[in-house]
């Protein structure tokens, strides 16, 4: 995760701003108004796939040269339908990045303003939302002290998503359900999460 956390930072450097949810939602604003909005075109639905696929989903969380490049690519790109969604997820990934390049903790007033917006959006767009979503929403509430509903939004994605090892990871360490335990163990034991939060 923080390997993805500091590619992005580097793709998204120039969009330096202060880190307040209401300076990012009016950069968002204006970057929405220019957007090009087609529910039909799944390019940053499939990206943000990708990116839990290759970051989240996988046992090693390395991102493969040719999904920075698409990443950078697709940014960089006005004509890109859709931009919007990928710049406010970068404006959530950009936040993450900086504060821990400087040792400081998060901004969960940020983080779950910022991750609700981008769920709305996303929703808004495609309908449906991509695994990575309930994660960064489950991490966003549990930092800002919202236990409650971090346990419903991994609830919520455990219902789209399965087989998601993350979610079944926040899922386990919220519950210490021995029936995830044991598939965890069993079947995703080398995975980055799994060994990061010592289930055994």
């Amino acid at each position: 995760m923080k390997k993805l956390v500091l590619l992005l930072f580097f793709l998204f450097g120039m969009y330096t701003f202060s880190q307040t949810a209401a300076v990012a939602k009016e950069v968002f604003g204006k970057i929405k108004k220019d957007a090009k909005i087609d529910s039909s075109d799944r390019t940053i639905y499939n990206l943000l796939d990708e990116l839990y696929a290759q970051n989240l989903q996988a046992e090693n969380d390395e991102m493969k040269p040719e999904t920075i490049e698409k990443v950078q690519k697709l940014a960089s790109d006005p004509g890109t339908k859709n931009i919007h969604l990928l710049m406010l997820f970068l404006m959530y990934q950009q936040h993450i990045s900086q504060t821990a390049a400087a040792g400081k903790k998060t901004d969960p007033e940020f983080q779950t303003e910022m991750i609700e917006l981008l769920k709305d959006e996303t929703k808004s767009v495609y309908g449906i939302l991509p695994a990575i979503i309930f994660i960064y929403e489950y991490e966003a509430l549990e930092r800002a002290g919202k236990t409650e509903e971090a346990k419903m939004a991994v609830s919520e994605g455990l219902k789209m998503y399965p087989d998601s090892v993350p979610l079944k990871v926040y899922s386990y360490l919220n519950t210490k359900d021995e029936a995830l335990k044991n598939d965890l163990v069993k079947n995703h034991p080398g995975h980055w999460m799994v060994k990061q939060f010592q289930i055994k």
